[in-house]
């Protein structure tokens, strides 16, 4: 299909630029911006007026479910964020320890021609942190990369030996940093909301011991290492010294840890019951500046659909996670505003920098770019309800929050496969 979005503002952070003007599709890539092509006709025309036309948002983690119609539900909420791929952990139930597992993930995602779904790999079998796992046939099965999800290798010759082999075939390597000793029983921030509330506590501690022996492995065996989902002032410390030292580590956070902190916990409320938990101010402060100058590549959803029974329960019991596929976006664009940025660069983080850290073509709006496309209207604001979600699991933390930002058409490889009344 040949389409002409007309009218709309052209968002490339690839470049650095945005401009008015319209945007030519054909065969699934760009084809021209600006001037028509010589004889270009379109099949459809896509009226982008006041909207912010961009490169479809790249989310580096969100937990899926398995293949069905839980799948389904959530690559249709990631569309209608205006995700078009995103990066799918290992720890599902079973885990993405088997080639066969990963194949019949990538085909049934293929088959909802939706979001582009990279399945992340075990690192070890069944996450055990005991025996590592067939990388290489899980790499060719479509692993992007390996990871044990939220479960710590606690063995360090495991993942030292893990890191080695890597190494030698260029795999990436992705660690969520947490001590299972120093976190162990605990269900929020060890500071000073959870002792008035009573709640056990995961120390800061817990984070940047995992992420010193992490750089110190990856110093040795010089594996690709990505840190995903940092919470700690100290974290994002210890990776800007890394990367002025030469060391290739990237890093990224939750965008839910962008704004909120351990006060947002009030009175037990479920709702905010994470992992990794909200930390101190000064925490969530310091990750929001890392994002701005770059320490911090990427901002990514964290979704995980739970059901409303998994909240419905004393904070210690509830289960850990949130819907974020629908809120990435404005949630970004509002911690862009607090730090004043300019759309190509409040928008990287979710396009250009998680691209890099899966090593895929970087999204763009230049010719020959795949037509992985957001269309969204930055003045619109909404509340965010359960009955505003697709996500079968509408539980999060701004819920009653009004947000500016709303996606109005998604395209994928030139398909419109998104587009709200």
């Amino acid at each position: 299909m040949r389409l002409a979005i007309t009218g709309g503002l052209l968002v490339d952070p690839a470049a650095g630029t945005e401009t008015r003007a319209d945007l030519y599709v054909a065969e699934g890539r760009i084809v021209a911006a600006g001037e028509a092509p010589q004889g270009f006709r379109a099949d459809r025309v896509l009226d982008a007026a006041g909207l912010v036309v961009c490169p479809g948002l790249v989310d580096l983690w969100a937990r899926l479910g398995g293949p069905g119609a839980g799948l389904d539900g959530e690559l249709a909420a990631a569309v209608a964020g205006g995700v078009t791929r995103l990066a799918c952990p290992p720890d599902s139930d079973p885990p993405l320890d088997e080639p066969g597992l990963v194949e019949m993930l990538a085909r049934h995602a293929d088959s909802t021609a939706l979001a582009q779904v990279h399945p992340v790999g075990a690192l070890t079998c069944g996450l055990a942190g005991e025996k590592l796992a067939e990388l290489g046939a899980l790499s060719q099965a479509g692993c992007v990369a390996f990871s044990q999800g939220d479960r710590p290798v606690a063995d360090l010759v495991v993942l030292w030996r893990a890191l080695q082999y890597a190494t030698t075939f260029g795999f990436r390597v992705w660690l969520h940093p947490e001590d299972g000793s120093l976190a162990r029983g605990g269900v929020a921030h060890d500071g000073e909301v959870a002792g008035r509330l009573g709640l056990p506590g995961i120390p800061a501690l817990a984070e940047t011991v995992a992420v010193a022996t992490a750089l110190l492995l990856a110093r040795d065996t010089g594996t690709r290492l990505h840190l995903t989902r940092l919470s700690c002032a100290d974290s994002v410390e210890m990776v800007r010294r890394a990367r002025a030292e030469g060391m290739e580590v990237t890093c990224d956070v939750s965008v839910h840890h962008l704004h909120l902190s351990e006060l947002d916990l009030g009175y037990f409320d479920p709702l905010c019951r994470l992992e990794p938990p909200l930390r101190s101010q000064r925490d969530r402060d310091a990750l929001a500046h890392g994002v701005a100058d770059g320490t911090i590549q990427a901002v990514c959803s964290d979704h995980r659909p739970l059901d409303e029974d998994d909240k419905q329960l004393p904070f210690g019991e509830a289960g850990a996670g949130a819907t974020g596929l629908e809120l990435l976006l404005p949630l970004t664009l509002k911690w862009a505003l607090h730090e004043r940025l300019a759309l190509p660069s409040a928008l990287a983080p979710v396009t250009t920098g998680p691209a890099r850290v899966l090593g895929l073509e970087l999204p763009s709006l230049a010719p020959g770019a795949a037509a992985d496309l957001c269309l969204f209207d930055p003045g619109a604001w909404w509340t965010v309800e359960r009955a505003t979600l697709r996500s079968r699991g509408a539980n999060t933390p701004f819920s009653g929050y009004e947000l500016s930002g709303r996606v109005r058409c998604t395209l994928v490889a030139g398909r419109v496969v998104y587009e709200s009344r």
